[in-house]
């Protein structure tokens, strides 16, 4: 009688919740729901109202060549004389575009019409010079962007064009990528170079890299067939991004947008089809980004939808400068690997806090919402191994003060993932209002080279403390609960049915303490 009590308690408490709430559906998010104003931005934390920037009453209409010549020079040099008059709109004309890097400036809008299909070079000479750039939060001078600006203010990319990332078949895509472990983290800046010349590395460009820029705004094109991440502003401010659409499922390290070190950020109205995390929030790389101690802050996702891709809404993996306050609410994440993704491992350094989510619809492959603290053996060999335990040190990462609530879950493998590290664990996080059905077959998943494991886990907690788990009504396919060296965790009008049985609770760890089970229906 007592249970029944408390499950019928949990009930009314759900379900209160769910008619005061609207959680959105896939037509009602991303870039073909975008409004032509920016809403007022409401977040938890100081957030200022970004406006879309103003550029000069000057026009210069290009036109592209019949012949389908590379016009890199015709574009650039528009660009620098329109700035240097003092800023206006750069127009691309409706056709076929060939070019090779594009360099934006102060003031300066580049606007593509509907119509317009901008083909990026796939040749390493079409972006040389080697620019300052960032490669996954490390330093160094290479390729830069397909579109890029260093020291901008009040710059734009906008309109209904195409953008189509560097050519296959040439020596971008079949030169030799950099990767942070061939960089001492003592080589200056100046001395790491990447430019692809006498058997030299390169950096792949990414699509849309502005560094070290103010007020950075983005609206309407479409980008396609990147070589590497997307949209990637590092070290800016004011920045917003909105009604894109990104389509790199397949490409590996094909992110959608990569937020770097950047503060005073909105993205809304996105629509992504990913070949690896969707939206991004990044702190720099290691000892890398630690050095550099520039956050991630003040960042608010809305309104965005994120399909296939490794992670819908993502915090880390490089986190060595931080992440903080980040608000994603009413955002769809349909076909993704995971929903809510919160990644980084040993020895990233800094981590996240103070990262909000609220009204959140997720349909998934593997989890629902995952913390993953401990990385691969790829990546970090032993290090990937969860005990022993290493020492603290300045590179051990952290994520604390992490509230989700308000979730609609339509399928996953596995609701909730927590996978902290015994020498920091996950903390300070609470997940409440979750409902929906987890169930989902097991032999299905939209990635080729990604082999999900089943297992039996609806909730797996691992090196956790402070967690609140509050009403959840949920339809399960698995009864098992696991709960390893966790203290302080509570369970409240936590209902899962799984076909009519109860669920089952493991408990282990010598760290294991104060657990808490009120109204639950196990």
């Amino acid at each position: 009688m007592k249970r029944l009590f408390s499950l019928v308690l949990g009930l009314v408490a759900l379900t209160a919740t769910a008619q005061r709430l609207h959680i959105p559906t896939r037509g009602e998010v991303g870039a073909a729901c975008l409004p032509a104003e920016i809403a007022p931005i409401e977040a938890p934390f100081y957030m200022p109202q970004l406006q879309k920037p103003t550029f000069p009453d000057r026009e210069v209409k290009l036109y592209p060549d019949a012949d389908g010549k590379m016009q890199t020079r015709q574009i650039q040099q528009a660009i620098d004389r329109l700035s240097k008059q003092g800023g206006g709109r750069v127009t691309l004309t409706n056709g076929d575009w060939f070019t090779g890097r594009i360099i934006l400036k102060s003031n300066v809008e580049l606007h593509t019409e509907e119509g317009c299909t901008v083909h990026f070079s796939g040749e390493v000479e079409d972006y040389l010079p080697v620019v300052f750039t960032t490669n996954a939060g490390v330093e160094l001078y290479s390729l830069g962007a397909c579109i890029y600006a260093n020291g901008a203010e009040n710059i734009a990319l906008t309109g209904k064009g195409r953008l189509v990332g560097p050519a296959h078949g040439g020596s971008i895509r079949e030169g030799r990528p950099q990767n942070d472990g061939e960089i001492d983290p003592d080589t200056p800046v100046e001395e790491r170079i990447f430019d692809g010349k006498k058997g030299r590395m390169i950096q792949l460009p990414t699509f849309f890299g502005p560094i070290n820029c103010k007020n950075v705004y983005l609206e309407g094109v479409s980008f396609e067939q990147t070589a590497f991440w997307n949209v990637a502003p590092v070290y800016c401010e004011n920045v917003i991004i909105r009604g894109i659409r990104i389509s790199s499922f397949g490409q590996p390290c094909g992110d959608g947008v990569d937020i770097t070190c950047c503060r005073y950020v909105l993205v809304e109205y996105v629509t992504t089809d990913c070949g690896d995390d969707n939206i991004a929030v990044k702190g720099g790389r290691n000892e890398f980004g630690y050095r550099v101690n520039r956050s991630s802050e003040s960042i608010v996702v809305r309104h965005c939808l994120a399909l296939r891709g490794m992670g819908g809404l993502t915090v880390g993996s490089e986190t060595g400068g931080w992440c903080r306050n980040l608000y994603a609410h009413d955002c769809v994440c349909e076909g993704t690997r995971v929903g809510i993704r919160l990644k980084t491992r040993r020895p990233r350094g800094g981590g996240g806090e103070n990262l909000y989510f609220e009204r959140i619809r997720l349909k998934t492959e593997a989890e629902a919402m995952a913390w993953e603290m401990l990385g691969t053996s790829n990546f970090v060999g032993g290090l990937a191994s969860r005990l022993p335990a290493p020492p603290l040190t300045h590179l051990t990462p952290s994520f604390r003060n992490v509230t989700i609530r308000d979730v609609e879950v339509d399928g996953c493998r596995m609701l909730v993932y927590v996978q902290g590290i015994p020498e920091s664990p996950a903390r300070n996080i609470l997940i409440e209002n979750v409902w929906g059905d987890t169930r989902r077959d097991e032999s299905i998943s939209a990635y080729g080279h990604y082999k999900p494991q089943p297992k039996p886990y609806v909730i797996d907690i691992v090196d956790a403390e402070g967690v609140i788990l509050r009403n959840f009504q949920i339809e399960s396919g698995k009864r098992q609960i696991r709960i390893v060296d966790a203290r302080n965790l509570t369970m409240e009008h936590v209902q899962i049915d799984v076909y009519g049985e109860e669920p089952e609770v493991e408990l282990s760890g010598e760290m294991t303490r104060h657990i808490k089970f009120e109204g639950c229906n196990f």
